[in-house]
């Protein structure tokens, strides 16, 4: 069996000794290091934090060339086991990678454990050595004894964080599956009974969702939360996932109304369930270009606009489902999402296909030009699985959810291509959807969104525009810095005008600018005005004109009133948003 032993070599340097055990190793035995990890499509070169790399058949010193950024190949004579050694550098406080110091410990296997090349589908063993005492471990890794474990491949072995420290961890179960949660800094007044009633009504709805009253097919889960001062995100495994977020959106001991939930513990919420639904897509049913990972370079797909986008979608939807927020609660989620894909430039330029496509360059990668440049496959993709739903709802052909599970049950919740995607539509819906998909998968065009809304009786109302909406611009504005631009839309006023990313914006007409949405009050009634600014080190003079006709603001998604919705439209958000 292949043996990997992890310790910690020294908390204060945030160092990791790993040593690898292989019996019988080839002559030419080679391994190598994930250069990304599934679920974050970036390659992210974990192999930069590896050194002191050491190789050993008994007490005999072994050959070992480095063949490229993440490959070593060891010289072995005979079959005695081969052991290597080295020191992984631990300090990214993220989900996607691994971090170390003397209070907590954390670790996906794709930034500390060698792959065996060859040797990828026996069994792996993992043990932990030299954890601080009073140290608890929380993994979904299947345990033989105290700190060690054993996974059935490498692929399952990196497919398990593991959290190590002092942290609070609580349980539930869902469905009968037990659940566990390990949460890493929060405050004294954290209520972890509310979390754990919160997510386990978010897992049975998802249970429900995808088996009705059928037994799921895993037999524990752990979610890992770790609560740092500002953070968000989240990354999805088979039998658990890593979060993290704010103190601040935790909830709080004695506020247990649940009609008062703070936006950050619904942002939480919304996370949890989030992660959760890619618990069957994504991590089995999955792009069939996923069907095996290559872990040295990018894997590409067209699909995550259905795989992020449509886990998107639902995501906030089976929190309205489980009753953890109502339907305002839900539209103004819907709203805001809305707002922020059609104030992109960037939606008119790249597909949500192309999107995923170019997630490996350009997702993780954003810069002053990306909102014009750019779309996100989670938003956009989103809102494709909305106008998806309400189409074949209000053609009276079942749902979105019947397109999902049969998607599982074709494939039996294995991977799928577009094309089995467009034949569950087909199958569902009783007519092709491949203008659809052409259109809004694969084109550039907004959706009808403001009309299927409208069949499902929800009012779509639109904002007046903020200051920066009319210019085109996106600042961040404080007492240091002053208002400063972090970028400019695509033929925006502001563009026109000659604004660029990372000026600061000082004056208008003479006059002192301290918040953006002073500008139109300090402009005299004869435009264009001057707008004064600074650009490394040197001061500017711009002419700079609002539109003659404001743009449109922000979203707003309101219930049509009973008496005034049609019967078949009220029926039909009344399936789509249960109360």
């Amino acid at each position: 069996m292949i043996s990997h032993r992890l310790e910690i070599a020294d908390a204060h340097a945030h160092l990791y000794r790993v040593t690898l055990t292989i019996p019988q190793p080839a002559p030419d035995q080679r391994v190598s290091l994930p250069a990304w990890i599934p679920g974050s499509y970036l390659v992210r070169e974990f192999a930069r934090h590896l050194s002191g790399l050491q190789a050993k058949q008994g007490a005999s010193e072994v050959g070992l060339t480095q063949l490229d950024k993440a490959t070593w190949v060891a010289s072995c004579k005979g079959k005695s086991a081969l052991t290597i050694s080295y020191f992984v550098y631990a300090f990214d406080n993220s989900v996607r990678t691994a971090f170390l110091d003397a209070h907590r410990a954390f670790f996906n296997g794709t930034s500390v454990f060698l792959r065996v090349h060859g040797r990828e589908a026996e069994p792996q063993r993992l043990e932990l050595r030299g954890l601080p005492k009073g140290w608890k471990v929380a993994t979904a890794l299947p345990a033989i004894k105290a700190q060690t474990f054993e996974a059935a491949d490498y692929d399952e072995l990196v497919d398990h964080p593991v959290e190590m420290g002092t942290f609070w961890r609580g349980e539930f179960k869902a469905a009968g599956v037990p659940h566990e949660f390990a949460v890493a800094g929060a405050l004294p007044d954290f209520d972890g009974e509310r979390l754990l009633a919160d997510a386990r009504r978010i897992c049975e709805a998802e249970i429900g969702f995808w088996h009705g009253k059928k037994k799921t097919f895993f037999k524990r889960y752990v979610f890992m939360l770790n609560v740092v001062e500002d953070g968000y995100g989240g990354l999805e495994h088979r039998a658990s996932t890593a979060l993290i977020a704010s103190r601040r959106d935790l909830p709080q001991r004695g506020k247990t109304d649940s009609k008062d939930l703070s936006d950050g513990y619904v942002t939480l919420l919304g996370l949890i369930s989030h992660e959760y639904f890619h618990t069957w897509n994504v991590k089995r049913l999955r792009p069939v270009e996923f069907k095996t990972f290559d872990y040295t370079q990018e894997n590409y797909t067209e699909l995550l606009w259905f795989f992020e986008g449509f886990t998107s979608y639902y995501d906030d939807l089976l929190l309205l489902r489980a009753g953890l927020i109502d339907e305002a609660r839900y539209l103004k989620l819907l709203a805001k999402t809305l707002t922020g894909v059609l104030g992109l430039p960037g939606r008119k330029v790249q597909s949500v296909a192309q999107a995923s496509f170019d997630a490996w360059v350009k997702y993780y990668r954003g810069d002053e030009n990306t909102p014009n440049a750019t779309i996100s496959y989670y938003t956009k993709g989103s809102l494709v699985a909305l106008a998806l739903d309400l189409t074949l709802r209000s053609e009276g052909q079942g749902s979105l959810d019947d397109v999902m599970h049969l998607l599982w049950e074709r494939s039996e919740g294995g991977p799928i291509s577009e094309a089995d995607i467009a034949a569950a539509l087909a199958e569902v819906g009783g007519r092709s959807y491949a203008k659809e998909l052409q259109q809004w998968v694969h084109g550039t065009d907004d959706l009808p969104w403001q009309s299927l809304l409208a069949k499902a009786g929800v009012a779509w109302n639109q904002q007046p525009p903020s200051v920066a909406q009319r210019l085109g611009l996106r600042v961040s504005e404080s007492a240091l810095t002053g208002i400063k631009v972090s970028n400019v839309l695509r033929g925006g006023a502001a563009e026109a005008a000659g604004v660029s990313a990372g000026d600061e914006l000082i004056a208008v007409d003479g006059w002192r600018l301290r918040r953006l949405d002073e500008l139109t009050r300090l402009m005299t009634a004869q435009q264009p005005a001057q707008l004064l600014l600074s650009r490394d080190q040197r001061v500017h003079t711009l002419a700079i004109e609002l539109p003659p006709e404001p743009t449109s603001g922000a979203v707003s998604l309101t219930l049509a009133p009973a008496d005034k919705t049609p019967q078949a439209a009220f029926a039909l958000r009344r399936a789509w948003l249960p109360s």
